[in-house]
């Protein structure tokens, strides 16, 4: 079984930068996907950045230029880079992990994550 811990949530204002970190327990990490999704209020699940086991990674088009996603595998830790922040980047921020058949298997509890103006 994977456990997947969020921190590095917060509350920052506009143009601020935060980092989220997600540690996954188990043997599997370096091995499989990993994304950061978010879910503001009344609005669904978004991935905002996803990479894989080789590194290569993809953006929405919401968030390039200003977050960057990296892992150590060496750690079991996937990392979010987030600068520029905007208002509308507020919501909470979900890692997750791919086994690589179909979509995310594995999901952590959520970061809060606010953009005052």
């Amino acid at each position: 079984q994977v456990q997947l811990v969020e921190s590095g949530g917060g509350l920052v204002q506009a143009g601020g930068s935060l980092r989220l970190d997600c540690a996954a327990s188990g043997s599997i990490f370096s091995h499989n996907a990993m994304g950061w999704f978010r879910q503001a209020p009344d609005k669904q699940r978004e991935l905002v950045a996803s990479i894989t086991s080789g590194g290569i990674t993809q953006y929405a088009d919401s968030v390039r230029g200003r977050f960057t996603i990296y892992r150590d595998n060496a750690k079991n830790t996937v990392y979010l880079q987030m600068n520029s922040l905007k208002p509308e980047d507020t919501a909470v921020y979900y890692c997750s992990l791919s086994l690589g058949y179909s979509g995310y298997d594995y999901w952590g509890q959520g970061t809060q994550v606010t953009v005052s103006s």
